[in-house]
């Protein structure tokens, strides 16, 4: 079972990803320009012509019952594989569920406190920033594609796996925000946190590697 890939500046990335995730939660939070823009690039997208169905299914993609059940599959998979070939690590598939349990540990306290009120017809009042169905997505099937990669033995299958995940989450906050479920910037920030969360699962996995092999 074969660590994943590890960033080649991790702290860099890290930084970047959490400098972006505040640049985007302090306009949220105290008004402005840029949620203003937010708030017509949301109306923008909710009138286009894609069709409903198609973007209702889209957003249903980031539903926990549908994302991970996805991941668990595949920590099933990989670790059946590792120990036929003798190389199951545990660490792996804990890093992973930590990774994805992390998710609702930290959106729910950033919707407190953002209360951010969602689009117009959407039940309820605030709590819409950063949107928990993105980073359930996000963190399920990015999490699924790490743990798969060290699998494919082929540079073009890698990619198309890489490239498809993305398209798959962009797919589910296109569909959040054309249905009306979210803001674009809710579907952004909980991007910039998931990329965080896979970035320290990642690095954990590699630190406890080199620690078990010593």
């Amino acid at each position: 079972m074969s660590a994943p890939p590890v960033p080649r500046r991790p702290a860099l990335s890290l930084a970047l990803c959490a400098l972006l995730l505040a640049l985007l939660t302090w306009p949220v939070a105290a008004g402005g320009p840029l949620r203003r823009a937010d708030e017509r690039a949301a109306g923008a997208l909710a009138d286009s012509p894609f069709p409903d169905r198609a973007a209702e299914f889209l957003a249903d993609l980031g539903n926990v019952t549908v994302a991970v059940p996805v991941l668990v599959a595949v920590l099933a998979y990989t670790a059946w594989r590792a120990r036929r070939a003798g190389t199951f690590r545990w660490w792996l598939p804990a890093a992973a569920a930590v990774t994805m349990a992390a998710v609702p540990a930290l959106v729910a306290p950033l919707k407190a406190l953002i209360d951010r009120p969602g689009p117009p017809g959407t039940a309820g009042h605030g709590s819409y920033y950063p949107s928990g169905h993105t980073a359930t997505a996000a963190v399920a099937y990015g999490a699924a594609v790490l743990l798969l990669l060290p699998l494919l033995r082929g540079a073009y299958g890698r990619r198309a796996l890489v490239v498809g995940c993305v398209l798959l989450n962009v797919g589910v906050g296109f569909g959040l925000v054309r249905r009306g479920y979210h803001w674009p910037l809710d579907v952004v920030a909980s991007w910039c946190l998931s990329a965080l969360l896979l970035q320290v699962m990642v690095l954990v996995i590699s630190v406890t590697g080199r620690r078990q092999r010593r």
